[in-house]
C-alpha cells in the first residue's frame, strides 16, 4: 500500500524523523537546516517520494512476480516498501543497481495518475492472493473509510495499481528528474512493527528536490560513517559488549567510566545549587507497587519480571518514579517543607525487542539521571524553569545552545492510552503552554508522544552534524500523586493534593553518549577526556623530568600519562594526535634547562608554561568546561 507520510500519525512521523534523520557538518552543508525546516511541509517533495515507492513496487514485481507487496510509504529522506518474497527468490544488495536502472527507464511512461473508489468486496478480489493486503482492507473497512486505488501509465506496460490513499505526483515522467532519486540499501522489518508477524524485506530509497541535494545527502552520510558512535566507543576504548552478557547490555571501560561519572557529576554539582537531595532505591519491587501507579497494565509485556522461590512476584524496576512516591510518602509534609526535589542516577531495565536494539541508543539496561519534584500546584513553574535553567546550562557546555521544545501531549482519540482524566489532561497541557510561552520557547505541538501519567516538555538538539535528536525532558504528572494519594498539609491545616515533576537532564546516560560522541567527532573536552595530558620524552635521558612533570600533573588531579614505550617520539606525537588527545607535551633538552613544558593542542597551537604554573593553567579551563 503505498502510504505516505501525510497519511501517518505524528508519532509514527516523529519516529520516521529519528530513525533516518538527515546528517550534515553545518559548517560544511547549508542546506540542511532547509532540509529540516521543510520535513514535514513540503508537501511536493512528499509526493515525489510516494510516487517513487510505487514506482518501486512495479519494478519490483516485474523483476520477482512471487513477490507480495504490503507498505510503501514517504520518509523524510525518500521512500520504502516493504515486501514479502518467502515464496521464492529476494533481491540483495548487489540487485539494487538493477532495480534502480529499471526505475528511472520506467518513469518516462508513468505521466499521471488515475484515482478510483471501490467498495471492500472489489478491493478483497482484487488483492485475494494478497493477506497483507486483505488485512489492510479490512481494517478501512472497518473504519468506514473509503477504499481508493491509484493507477499510474494506464495502457503501457509500465502500468501499475496499488491500493493507496493518495498523495502523488502528478506527472512524475516530467516531474521527476531520474539524477535525483536511487536506491539506498535493504533490511528486515516486521509486518506492521511486531516481531510476531512475518518478517519482511524492507527496500530503501533516497530521494530529493535537487541532484546536489541528493549528493550533499550522500556525504554527509559518509561524515556521520566515521563518527558513528560504535565504532568511535571501540577506537577509544569506552565501552565493550559481550555475547555472554546479552545484546542491549553495554559495559563501560574504565575510560569510559570515566566520562559517565564527569557527565553525572556535572549535573548533581547543577541540581545542588538548586536543592535537589539525593536517594537510593533498590533495583527491584514488587508488582503491587507497579499495579498501584497503572504501569503493570501498561507495560506489563515490557518487564523483566521476577519469581521468587515463595511464589511471590517482582520486576526489574522500568522506571522510578513510583519508588520514589514511596520516599515522599514515608511521613506528612508540611506546605512549609514543599517542595520536595529527589535526584538518583540509577539503572531501569526495558524488554525491548532484540531487533530494536543498536549500540548506545537502543538498550536494555538504561541509566537515568533521573529526578522527581514533589510540589503545590502554585509551584510548577518556578519548578519547571528551575529545571529548564540547567537543562540551558548543561547543553549550553556542549554547544546545544538553541534547544526547540516539543510539547508532547496525549492523543484525545486514544485515552484508553493514558492514566487519569480529560480534564486533569486538559490542566496539565495548558500548563506547559503557559510555561513555554512565558519562557519565549521556540516550542511546537505534537499529539500522542505524552507519558502513560502526563504531558512533556522534551527538548530537542541539533548536533554538529545537523541532526535533531531529542534529549533532556521535565513530565508534569497529576495522575501519580492521585493513585498514590500524595498530599501536604497546607495552611488551613487541610491535606493537599500535591504534583509530580519527572525530569532526566539526559535521558539517559547511554544515549546522551551516543549523541554526544558522534557531536563531538571524538574531541572531547579537556574537562571530560579520559586522557587529558600525553607526555612524550625525546630519549630516556629527559624521562627523569618527565616523571617529575607527571608528578605533577597529577598531584592536582589531571589524568595524565607518561608514553615511556619504544617507539620513535614521531611515532608517539603521531598516536597522540590520531587519539585526538586535548594536549601531549613533548618533553626536550630545552625544557628540562627551562624548567618548563610546551603544551600542544591538538589544534596545532602550543603554549609555553613553567612547571610550577602548568597545573593551574590546566585546572583553569577544566573549570570554565571550555569546548
Amino acid at each position: 500500500m503505498g502510504l505516505n507520510v501525510r497519511n501517518l500519525s505524528v508519532k509514527q512521523k516523529t519516529q520516521q524523523f529519528r530513525l533516518r534523520s538527515p546528517t550534515a557538518n553545518v559548517s560544511l552543508f547549508c542546506f540542511t537546516a532547509r532540509l529540516l525546516k521543510n520535513l514535514f511541509m513540503n508537501e511536493k517533495l512528499e509526493h515525489k517520494r510516494h510516487t517513487l515507492a510505487h514506482l518501486l513496487a512495479k519494478v519490483v514485481i516485474n523483476k520477482y512476480p512471487h513477490a507480495k507487496l504490503t507498505l510503501g510509504p514517504a520518509i523524510d529522506t525518500g521512500f520504502y516498501y516493504d515486501i514479502d518474497f518467502t515464496e521464492g527468490e529476494a533481491p540483495g544488495d548487489n540487485d539494487l543497481k538493477s532495480i534502480q536502472k529499471d526505475m528511472r527507464k520506467m518513469l518516462s511512461a508513468w505521466q499521471n495518475f488515475e484515482h478510483k473508489e471501490v467498495t471492500p468486496e472489489e478491493a478483497r478480489e482484487i488483492y485475494k492472493d494478497n493477506p497483507y493486503k486483505l488485512e489492510l482492507i479490512n481494517q478501512i473497512a472497518e473504519k468506514g473509510e473509503k477504499i481508493t486505488l491509484y493507477t499510474a501509465g494506464r495502457g503501457t506496460k509500465a502500468e501499475f495499481t496499488d491500493l493507496c490513499r493518495g498523495g502523488h505526483t502528478e506527472n512524475p515522467a516530467k516531474e521527476i528528474a531520474t539524477d535525483t532519486f536511487k536506491l539506498d540499501k535493504i533490511a528486515g522489518a516486521y509486518w506492521r512493527g511486531n516481531e510476531k508477524n512475518p518478517m519482511l524485506t524492507r527496500i530503501y530509497g533516497l530521494a530529493f528536490e535537487t541532484k546536489e541535494e541528493l549528493e550533499e545527502y550522500e556525504t554527509q552520510i559518509e561524515e556521520a560513517k566515521k563518527r558513528d558512535h560504535r565504532k568511535f566507543g571501540k577506537d577509544q576504548d569506552l565501552f565493550t559488549f559481550s555475547e555472554l552478557v546479552g545484546s542491549g547490555l553495554p559495559l563501560w571501560t574504565p575510560r569510559g567510566t570515566i566520562v559517565r561519572h564527569l557527565l553525572d557529576e556535572y549535573i548533581w554539582k547543577l541540581r545542588s545549587l538548586h536543592g535537589y537531595q539525593r536517594v537510593t532505591i533498590p533495583h527491584i519491587t514488587k508488582k503491587d507497587l507497579y499495579e498501584t501507579s497503572g504501569h503493570w497494565d501498561k507495560f506489563g509485556d515490557e518487564l523483566f519480571r521476577i519469581k521468587t522461590r515463595e511464589g511471590k512476584e517482582y520486576a526489574l524496576k522500568p522506571m522510578n518514579c513510583p519508588h520514589h512516591t514511596q520516599i515522599f510518602d514515608r511521613k506528612p509534609h508540611s506546605y512549609r517543607e514543599m517542595p520536595q526535589r529527589y535526584a538518583e542516577t540509577t539503572m531501569v531495565y526495558r524488554d525491548e525487542q532484540s531487533g530494536e536494539l543498536g549500540g548506545l541508543t537502543r538498550v536494555l539496561s538504561i541509566t537515568q539521571d533521573d529526578s522527581h519534584v514533589f510540589c503545590r500546584h502554585s509551584q510548577v513553574k518556578d519548578e519547571f524553569f528551575r529545571i529548564w535553567d540547567i537543562v540551558d546550562t548543561f547543553y549550553g557546555v556542549f554547544g546545544f545552545d538553541k534547544l526547540r521544545v516539543r510539547l508532547s501531549f496525549h492523543d484525545p482519540e486514544n485515552m484508553e492510552n493514558y492514566l487519569g482524566t480529560k480534564e486533569i489532561w486538559e490542566n496539565a497541557e495548558n500548563a506547559l503552554r503557559d510555561i513555554a510561552k512565558e519562557r519565549k520557547a521556540d516550542a511546537f505541538e505534537v499529539s500522542g508522544e505524552a507519558a502513560l501519567y502526563g504531558p512533556k516538555l522534551d527538548f530537542m538538539a541539533s548536533d554538529s552534524l545537523g541532526r535533531e535528536h531529542q534529549v533532556a525532558t521535565i513530565q508534569l504528572d497529576m495522575n501519580l500523586p492521585e493513585r498514590f494519594d500524595l498530599t501536604c498539609i497546607n495552611e488551613a491545616g487541610e491535606k493537599e493534593r500535591i504534583v509530580m515533576i519527572h525530569c532526566a537532564i539526559m535521558g539517559s546516560i547511554e544515549r546522551f553518549a551516543a549523541v554526544l560522541f558522534e557531536h563531538l567527532g571524538g574531541h572531547f573536552p579537556l574537562w571530560l577526556a579520559p586522557e587529558q595530558v600525553r607526555i612524550i620524552p625525546v630519549s630516556d635521558s629527559h624521562m627523569k623530568y618527565s616523571k617529575e612533570v607527571l608528578t605533577t600533573l597529577q598531584a592536582v588531579g589531571i589524568r595524565a600519562k607518561l608514553d615511556d614505550g619504544k617507539d620513535s617520539m614521531g611515532k608517539k606525537i603521531r598516536a597522540a594526535k590520531q587519539e585526538k588527545l586535548p594536549y601531549f607535551i613533548v618533553i626536550g633538552d630545552k625544557e628540562v634547562a627551562a624548567k618548563n613544558v610546551t603544551l600542544e593542542a591538538r589544534t596545532g597551537e602550543g603554549k609555553q608554561v613553567t612547571l610550577d604554573k602548568v597545573g593551574n593553567h590546566l585546572l583553569a579551563e577544566i573549570e570554565a568546561k571550555i569546548m
